[in-house]
């Protein structure tokens, strides 16, 4: 059992790990920057230590000054949370070199599935289809004008040690492959230290279906069902729901399986995602990527299924068993989550940092609001702009539907700017309505929208 547990994150998601640490019975320690000194998790952790500067590389990316709060607090273990350190291999084999628990999976996993190349790999070798691409670094402009000349346009280049859309490019001519070939090496370079990219089939307008896995020390795996994440914008994710309006009975089952079958291909432990993207023309679908580390949209599965997902993921870095089986498993209701940022949706969604003077949350049947906002607390302006994740959970979609538009309606962030205008026009579209929608969906609303 842990006796004290430090949280190496800041915002709504270092509340929620507060939340269910006070529940197991678990002391905590925030640490936090000059710029969260009046954050909520600051002041409702049992300790709190500042780590550093209101930059993320001299605070909660600053791996030696979270060490030191480990060692000065005594803490047993630290949770990383979502971005920063979390899928950081080094910080993983730092924590535990130095008799600290790392609530998360071990660091070879994180590395191995953080090289997409290799995971595209080892999921292939196991059964699970991949998008047709590279199997190996794509080391000149020769070779990918070369697999252009294989697999035909459109074409995506992709970072093998990529995420959030960067070091990708779209390609549709043998131009813009040369153009995009070396500016996706250096974005790659710049945002993750690795320059190798490597190229696949791009879809045109796929859905993005993730499936949600949970496994213990001892083999045992379960998926907690999808997760449809498809409205995205710039490759980040705005809204997600549970189960998906775009695939079937047969086709969950069948993502279910894969996504058991590849975690437990590399011997996987902890919370973790698989993702897949599913072509709704052919019906065919295909792995992408696994995430190793708790999602933003994690909480639409707690809603559906009824179980605790941080919780789980702290209970199984302990040792514990998985609690529960596969078969007891059973999924009620919809859910949806709506990522409220301060950003600008009328101007480019620039970010809108600032003090809040008015703040009123949603609440009633069916609503749920994971946040660390209060009334005076100031938006700092360094750091990711999610505000607030509004979650609904109804017995069907269309009920989700009617109580996402309410709950809307009554939440005010004033006077920043926020996307909750946004998310009410897009709640309104037809094809959104009716669950007919894919990756590219929120770009062709934007464009509409601006032409009108």
């Amino acid at each position: 059992m842990f006796n004290k547990i430090l949280i190496a994150n800041r915002g709504e998601i270092a509340l929620r790990i507060i939340r269910a640490c006070k529940e197991l019975g678990i002391r905590t320690v925030a640490v936090y920057s000059e710029a969260d000194k009046d954050s909520l998790h600051v002041q409702l952790a049992d300790e709190a230590l500042c780590i550093g500067g209101p930059k993320p590389q001299d605070s909660y990316l600053n791996i030696s000054a979270i060490i030191s709060a480990a060692e000065i607090t005594d803490s047993d273990a630290i949770h990383p949370g979502y971005g920063f350190l979390a899928e950081n291999p080094h910080f993983a084999e730092v924590c535990e070199s130095c008799g600290v628990k790392f609530i998360g999976p071990k660091p070879e996993h994180i590395r191995l599935m953080g090289d997409k190349i290799q995971a595209r790999k080892i999921m292939k070798k196991q059964g699970l289809p991949v998008i047709p691409g590279s199997s190996d670094p794509v080391n000149s402009k020769e070779e990918a004008l070369n697999f252009a000349q294989k697999l035909g346009y459109p074409l995506i280049i992709k970072a093998a040690a990529g995420g959030g859309g960067r070091g990708m490019r779209i390609c549709h001519s043998d131009v813009r492959l040369v153009s995009s070939f070396i500016t996706a090496q250096s974005e790659a370079e710049v945002a993750f230290g690795n320059s190798q990219v490597y190229i696949e089939k791009y879809l045109e307008a796929p859905r993005h279906i993730e499936i949600q896995i949970v496994a213990d020390n001892y083999g045992n795996i379960v998926h907690l069902g999808e997760r449809d994440c498809s409205i995205q914008r710039r490759y980040q994710k705005l809204i997600e729901e549970t189960p998906s309006p775009g695939i079937n009975e047969k086709l969950r089952k069948k993502i279910g399986e894969y996504a058991v079958k590849g975690t437990k291909a590399i011997n996987y432990s902890s919370v973790g995602t698989m993702e897949f993207l599913f072509e709704p023309k052919s019906r065919q679908i295909y792995f992408m990527e696994m995430n190793t580390r708790v999602q933003v949209e994690h909480p639409i599965t707690e809603e559906i299924t009824g179980i605790d997902l941080v919780k789980l993921q702290i209970l199984t870095a302990m040792g514990e068993k998985l609690p529960v089986k596969q078969e007891a498993i059973h999924f009620k209701g919809c859910a949806l989550e709506c990522r409220i940022n301060a950003e600008d949706s009328e101007n480019n969604f620039v970010p809108s940092p600032g003090k809040i003077e008015f703040l009123n949350l949603p609440g009633g049947p069916g609503v749920r609001v994971d946040t660390h906002l209060y009334p005076g607390y100031s938006v700092p302006p360094y750091y990711d702009s999610l505000l607030a994740k509004l979650i609904i959970k109804r017995e069907t979609r269309k009920e989700c539907l009617k109580t996402l538009k309410r709950a809307l309606d009554e939440f005010m962030i004033e006077p920043l700017k926020t996307t909750i205008p946004f998310y009410k026009r897009i709640i309104e579209d037809r094809d959104f309505i009716e669950g007919r929608y894919h990756t590219h969906f929120l770009d062709k609303f934007i464009q509409e929208k601006t032409e009108e």
